[in-house]
């Protein structure tokens, strides 16, 4: 059984990742109306990803008894301006979701609610890939600067991009 406070902090991680999943989406969009295909693929796939991630902290909010809540969500801009700024705005939501998971965790301590705390490691390892994607990224972006051509390239080959967590990867290998 959940706590009221774990509950609360669930359900708003539930938003968080639900308008983590329109603000993917809607750079999709914009990706998609400027004639970049790769990018967009890969933000309407983002996009597909944290609804998942909402999904999941939905079932489990129910399954232990307490009741998921689904809110009206906040309208993502439809501007990027560019897609190095899109790009950088993908980073810096990374790391405002990375904190509310981190405080999220930290409540489930408080709460002294070990399961919900395991069952959110999950997340904790999820953010640590997602934050080092978008820095692989901007990385590359930084390499490409104004280069048309590189723009190109990056377009085609976004959709491969992918970077093993260091959580992941096998110490022992």
């Amino acid at each position: 059984m959940l706590s009221q406070r774990v509950e609360k902090a669930l359900n708003d991680q539930i938003r968080v990742e639900a308008e983590s999943s329109q603000v993917y989406l809607s750079m999709a969009s914009w990706a998609e109306v400027k004639g970049l295909e790769g990018i967009s693929q890969f933000m309407y796939k983002h996009s597909d990803e944290e609804r998942m991630h909402m999904l999941k902290l939905v079932k489990y909010v129910n399954e232990r008894g307490g009741h998921a809540h689904i809110s009206d969500l906040k309208a993502p801009k439809t501007d990027f301006g560019s897609f190095q700024n899109m790009f950088q705005e993908l980073y810096e939501h990374e790391i405002f979701v990375s904190n509310s998971i981190n405080e999220l965790v930290h409540v489930t301590l408080e709460e002294k609610d070990y399961a919900t705390h395991n069952f959110l490691q999950w997340y904790v390892a999820e953010q640590i890939e997602e934050e080092a994607l978008a820095r692989t990224i901007l990385d590359k972006i930084n390499l490409i600067g104004n280069d048309k051509g590189g723009l190109y390239l990056f377009d085609r080959d976004v959709q491969q991009i992918t970077v093993e967590s260091a959580a992941a990867a096998n110490p022992e290998e």
